[in-house]
């Protein structure tokens, strides 16, 4: 596992990190779940991403992760690991739970300490832009949290480019810099090259990507179609099965070819693409199972394009 900088700040995080939005809820095996954690660091992941709401139900992700924590990461291991969370979006019922307020913020940080029985996140991050709240109050409570030690570091996620500079820029005059913006980023979604990474380059500040393999898209599950064991087949997923068009497929398949051709499956070419920007300090990966896990490291093996791959990469996605 090779570590990168995070932005100008003084933290390393591995190029792959471990996200826990899906698999480790409390419809999930724990069984599976932990040894997809423990397998993760086994391999160098030491960076582990959650949040309040991740389940389901909401929460769960949280609490498993604490139970996988106290069996197996005793005594000194916390101080090898970065395990962050966020707030922002909907986690209980009225008025209180949900968007940007500080009484949001800091009451949800509170209860994700608990559910892990941790003293301190490493990053807390403030999930989602809230347009009714002030945006000095949302980055002031990432500053308390910092202060309290509660949090090391502070970060945002699916902040725009404008909103990103406006955030970095309170948080700065507030004397805790923003470490890290989390963004959805992979071949098929290409907004943050429209300015935000830009702001970031400029600001110091480290990116992670999560969704990197689209949801699943950028993998051989869709060469021929949508498969039962989707995540398009599910009703309840976040993908649906409008985003796996035909012509999507196509590309799907034409980017495959050129995966195949670099000896690689199409999902480590896809992490691999996002990687070759030195401004991505890592990449978020899911996992279902310890081999799929493996399999997404193992695009280390190969984070090297030559031009007329990326020429052929950009033509296929237009």
């Amino acid at each position: 596992m090779k570590y990168n900088r995070c932005g100008k700040s003084g933290l390393l995080l591995p190029q792959i990190s471990l996200g826990l939005w899906h698999n480790f809820g409390s419809v999930d095996s724990f069984e599976n779940g932990e040894d997809i954690v423990k397998a993760a660091f086994d391999e160098g992941i030491t960076h582990f991403d959650l949040a309040n709401n991740y389940g389901p139900v909401p929460g769960s992700a949280e609490t498993n992760f604490g139970k996988i924590l106290k069996k197996n990461f005793q005594g000194n291991l916390r101080d090898e690991m970065v395990i962050t969370t966020k707030a922002g979006y909907t986690m209980w019922d009225g008025p209180y739970g949900d968007w940007g307020s500080r009484k949001y913020l800091l009451s949800s940080l509170d209860q994700s300490l608990k559910r892990m029985n941790l003293e301190y996140v490493d990053i807390f991050y403030s999930h989602r832009f809230d347009p009714e709240t002030p945006l000095e109050e949302t980055m002031m409570a990432l500053d308390y949290a910092v202060r309290s030690g509660k949090a090391l570091y502070a970060g945002i996620s699916n902040y725009n480019a404008e909103q990103t500079k406006e955030a970095t820029e309170i948080l700065k005059r507030l004397g805790t810099p923003c470490l890290i913006h989390q963004v959805k980023y992979s071949m098929f979604v290409r907004e943050p090259e429209a300015g935000l990474l830009d702001v970031l380059e400029e600001k110091g500040v480290g990116c992670i990507a999560f969704s990197p393999l689209a949801q699943g898209l950028l993998t051989d599950k869709y060469l021929k179609g949508i498969p039962e064991n989707s995540r398009a087949f599910n009703p309840n997923g976040h993908l649906k099965t409008d985003e796996v068009s035909e012509e999507r497929i196509q590309k799907i398949i034409q980017l495959n070819a050129i995966a195949q051709q670099r000896n690689q499956s199409l999902a480590q070419m896809a992490l691999a693409w996002l990687l070759k920007d030195n401004r991505i300090t890592s990449v978020l990966i899911g996992a279902s199972s310890v081999r799929q896990l493996k399999n997404n490291i193992d695009s280390l093996q190969n984070l090297d394009f030559s031009t007329a791959e990326l020429l052929e990469i950009e033509n296929i996605l237009r």
